[in-house]
């Protein structure tokens, strides 16, 4: 009996003995856990750390087929692809002239301002002379070609009369003091400005093409005088444009940065379908449509992009630009291939682009397309990537706005007007790099929103020019 219980006194010692072994090693495993924890942690966040920084790489570039970045800040290869992409639907037609379709081209004058008669002077068997023979008249042709350009020098002389009552009669007015004795004229006036603003032409090259072409020696300085000059000339027909946009009832509106004395800058555009206004500000917020239109923006309908300070502003209405949206769309279907809902969603928007280009001049009501639109807008894209939602929200925003084109046909379905309209300041940007001072600046905006008001009125922006000079 005694034996058995000196039996169960070293059991429980031993018992004793591995349970402390094994909370040892429970702990030993309970930390080594810890570590592998902390460890999976660091490695499950810097995977989502790679795998972000890898998305931009895995996603498909964008570029202006498929989003609102420029085509001047696309690479090489992008602008290549462009060019053999479109959003356009593609044709059934052939391509060429379409049947119906009235041809041009380059008539004969009755009147010539030199004829020249070309005929053979002796046989080209025999070698006779054949100057005594009259000739046949076989066909006619003509050349058009171009004077060779000299500088015409007018010179002028004022002449003042006494009367006899001893008052000195001008008129014309006095002759400045320090100004030069030889100016430039009307013409050379206007084509240094349309050549700067029209053909976006920096300085350096208009100092020698006028060198070159005219033998007119004259100076950088010069030429910028002359287009500030026009600036002040310009002041009456840009508050006449104005006034015209501000009692327009649908006017598109668009901005894009540029750059003054190194100093990013707005470019702001107002146009109509025969009106451009274009002018520069500090700011790309809504207080400064407010600032310089007022009131009238309530009787507005604008057209524009999506950016939030239009929808900040007062408008009788809007109307979002369709072309972006369909872009945006592009995008989704570039990086997801399998999914619909993008490809049904530009489906909807070409469909009621393409009824308002049937039905020029109808009224089209709009809520069966509102209805088709809130349908694609109640599906859940959840399951795709997050871009998706991202744009649905978007849409859901502005929803109001998509189809109000379809209600009124004076509101186009897009914004390409004032994009085209404005395109000419990038377009000079990218020449030039920047405007040097406001004051050229300001010129710009001011000279380019009176050609392109003229070519839009099928007046020619030369012509414009000269009458302001």
């Amino acid at each position: 009996m005694k034996q058995q219980v000196n039996d169960i006194s070293e059991t429980l010692a031993g018992l004793l003995s591995e349970l402390q072994s094994l909370r040892k090693t429970v702990d030993s495993l309970y930390t080594e856990n810890r570590s592998l924890n902390c460890n999976v942690d660091r490695l499950l966040k810097e995977n989502r750390e790679l795998r972000k920084r890898l998305e931009k790489y895995e996603k498909p570039p964008k570029d202006s087929g498929n989003s609102s970045t420029p085509p001047s800040k696309e690479p090489i290869r992008a602008e290549i692809e462009r060019r053999t992409k479109s959003l356009r639907a593609k044709s059934d037609k052939p391509v060429g002239g379409q049947t119906g379709h009235e041809g041009t081209t380059r008539k004969m004058v009755d009147t010539p301002d030199e004829i020249k008669e070309v005929s053979s002077h002796y046989c080209r068997q025999c070698g006779r002379d054949l100057s005594e023979i009259e000739g046949v008249l076989d066909y006619v042709t003509q050349e058009i070609d171009l004077p060779p350009v000299m500088p015409i020098y007018r010179e002028r002389r004022f002449y003042k009369k006494i009367c006899s009552c001893g008052c000195c009669n001008r008129d014309y007015a006095s002759r400045r003091r320090g100004g030069n004795a030889i100016t430039f004229g009307k013409n050379i006036r206007a084509i240094a400005t349309y050549l700067s603003v029209v053909q976006c032409m920096p300085y350096e090259r208009l100092q020698s093409l006028f060198a070159t072409m005219f033998n007119v020696s004259i100076s950088q300085g010069t030429l910028v005088n002359i287009v500030r000059e026009m600036l002040d000339k310009s002041r009456p027909a840009i508050e006449l444009i104005e006034r015209l946009i501000r009692e327009s009832a649908v006017v598109g509106f668009d901005e894009s940065g540029c750059y003054v004395n190194g100093k990013l800058n707005w470019s702001w555009i107002a146009q109509t379908v025969y009106l451009t206004l274009v002018f520069r500000d500090s700011g790309r917020g809504a207080k400064v449509l407010e600032d310089r239109f007022g009131d009238p923006l309530k009787r507005m309908i604008a057209v524009t992009d999506r950016h939030s300070a239009y929808f900040a502003i007062d408008f009788l209405n809007n109307q979002i630009c369709l072309a972006h949206l369909l872009r945006n769309l592009e995008y989704l279907n570039d990086i997801d291939k399998e999914q619909t809902w993008a490809k049904e969603a530009q489906t909807l928007l070409r469909e009621a682009i393409h009824l308002r280009n049937e039905k020029p001049t109808d009224v089209i009501p709009k809520e069966n397309w509102l209805t088709r639109l809130d349908d694609l807008l109640k599906e859940n894209l959840d399951s795709l990537r997050k871009e998706f939602n991202e744009l649905k929200r978007g849409i859901i925003k502005c929803r109001d706005y998509i189809f109000n084109f379809l209600d009124n046909p004076a509101i186009p379905s897009d914004n390409n007007g004032s994009e085209r309209r404005i395109r000419k300041l990038k377009v000079k940007q990218k020449i030039s790099g920047c405007f040097r001072s406001e004051t050229g600046a300001d010129a710009f905006h001011a000279l380019h929103s009176i050609a392109d008001t003229a070519w839009k009125n099928g007046q020619s922006p030369l012509d414009a020019i000269l009458a302001l000079v």
